[in-house]
This record gives structure tokens, sequence and C-alpha cells, in this order.
């Protein structure tokens, strides 16, 4: 049985941008991740090993915003390709992060980028 599981709000403080500014003051990230597996063994199990790890898609994703990129464009398919590697469970990913506060000249809440892979 496929079903997704998500997990969103994850917040991270990082220095993505095109600014230099950007680069040296940094932002706050908010992910959110959505992922598609099978989970009938975690269902008819209740085992922790029969399904993925939130906390091990956490740290995945924690370490990727450590690594500065550019544009979120970058960031996006740098952790749908890490969670397609760790989990190959996963039969579909889906990513959606925002820049909070981006320094556009005015007053944006956010920008964002959703990728699905």
């Amino acid at each position: 049985m496929m079903s997704t599981i998500s997990i969103e709000g994850m917040e991270f403080y990082a220095y993505h941008g095109c600014f230099a500014e950007e680069k040296i003051i940094g932002t706050r990230f908010i992910v959110d991740l959505f992922l598609e597996t099978n989970t009938i063994e975690a269902e008819n199990t209740d085992s922790l090993v029969k399904t993925i790890n939130y906390l091990d898609v956490y740290q995945l994703v924690k370490s990727q915003m450590e690594i500065k990129s550019n544009l979120l464009e970058h960031l996006g398919r740098r952790i749908v390709d890490a969670i397609k590697k760790s989990f190959p469970e996963v039969t579909d990913v889906k990513v959606k992060v925002k820049k909070m506060n981006p320094p556009l000249g005015g007053k944006i809440d956010f920008v964002s980028l959703t990728i699905q892979s």
C-alpha cells in the first residue's frame, strides 16, 4: 500500500542566495517534504525498521541545508537526490523550500521552490 509520509515545517537558518549579504548574514528557511513509499509492512508490524525513520530524514535535510547554494533550485535538487539515494524505498519525493523574508526591496513573506522527482 502506497502512502505519503510528510515532514513539514522544518526550520533552518542557512546562507543560500546569490547576493553577498545573504551568504554572510543568512536567513530562515522552511522545508516541507513529502515521501511516497509502501507502508504495508509498517502498518502490519508496527515496527520502525519497516518504515522511514523521520529523524534520519530530518538529519539528511539538515546536512543539505548546511551546504551553501546560490539557487533554491539547486538546493531542492540536492535534497531530492540525497533522499532518493539514502532511501531507495521512496518512489516519489516532493520538497518545498521557502526562503523567509527575501531581500527583494519590499515586504515579502517568502519565496519558494517546489520540486518533485
